[in-house]
């Protein structure tokens, strides 16, 4: 099972690899990395995703790493939530 973590903040200029490599750098087994694209421009939308083999790599990386400067950012890091959690969310504050 791997585990999800989100990267939010990112440089519009950072690259897949540039984030495994990051990721990767304290030893941890990054699994994908996933940056998200707009689908109209193929350009960065800030924001992606890491997947990593245990609980304790993300809880690691997510602490490392949140609020670190990466490419002139701070990024944001922390645990993806599930979509379902977010469509729950999203249908308690718009009913």
């Amino acid at each position: 099972m791997s585990y999800r973590i989100y990267v939010g903040n990112l440089s519009y200029r950072a690259s897949e690899q540039e984030l495994q490599d990051l990721f990767g750098s304290e030893g941890s087994r990054v699994e994908a990395v996933k940056i998200v694209n707009d689908f109209n421009t193929g350009k960065s939308r800030g924001f992606g995703f890491v997947e990593v083999s245990t609980r304790e790599e993300m809880e690691r990386e997510t602490k490392r790493l949140n609020g670190f400067l990466f490419k002139g950012r701070n990024l944001v890091v922390g645990e993806a939530k599930a979509n379902f959690e977010k469509a729950e969310k999203r249908r308690a504050t718009h009913p």
